[in-house]
């Protein structure tokens, strides 16, 4: 993937302030520990919830069970929005990630998937992979879904600045 199309937004931006470099919007969203995610429930009402997430391949996978209200959500729309950042106002990075959440079942993938997930949580996830499945050994088959942005916005702080991405 090339980098997107990145456009600051000077309404929402201090004045003389650059985009943000997809490269460092792209490191927020590789190590960010928490995110949340918001679907929208059958009746339209919104859904948000926080959950871990990996990004890889320049898209965001997460998984949940299947009985919970996001998998439900999904069911009936598959539009997400993810988000991460601080809750500090004058430093750091907030990012919003735009997309589909598209289940994913290829047993490859979800064992890559689930060597990230070791990876970066330094062992606290050991997912299995069985018939397209992430399998816990202590509970549970969740569902894997992966959501390749069609729009981040990235809300630089202390200097603040609004930068789009477009892919």
């Amino acid at each position: 993937m090339s980098d997107p199309l990145t456009r600051i937004d000077q309404r929402f931006s201090q004045p003389d302030t650059t985009a943000t470099p997809w490269s460092a919007t792209r490191g927020a969203l590789e190590a960010a520990e928490l995110f949340w995610i918001t679907t929208v429930r059958a009746d339209g009402r919104p859904h948000v919830t926080p959950m871990v997430a990996v990004w890889l391949d320049n898209a965001l996978y997460f998984s949940t069970g299947d009985t919970e209200q996001k998998a439900m959500n999904l069911r009936v729309n598959n539009h997400v929005v993810l988000t991460t950042g601080c809750n500090s106002w004058i430093e750091g990075l907030d990012v919003v990630v735009e997309g589909d959440a598209v289940p994913i079942t290829d047993d490859v993938m979800l064992s890559r998937l689930a060597a990230a997930w070791t990876h970066k949580w330094d062992g606290r996830w050991q997912y299995q992979v069985r018939d397209g499945r992430f399998y816990d050994p202590d509970g549970g088959d969740p569902l894997v879904f992966v959501v390749s942005p069609s729009k981040v916005m990235a809300f630089g702080k202390g200097t603040f600045t609004h930068t789009t991405y477009r892919f």
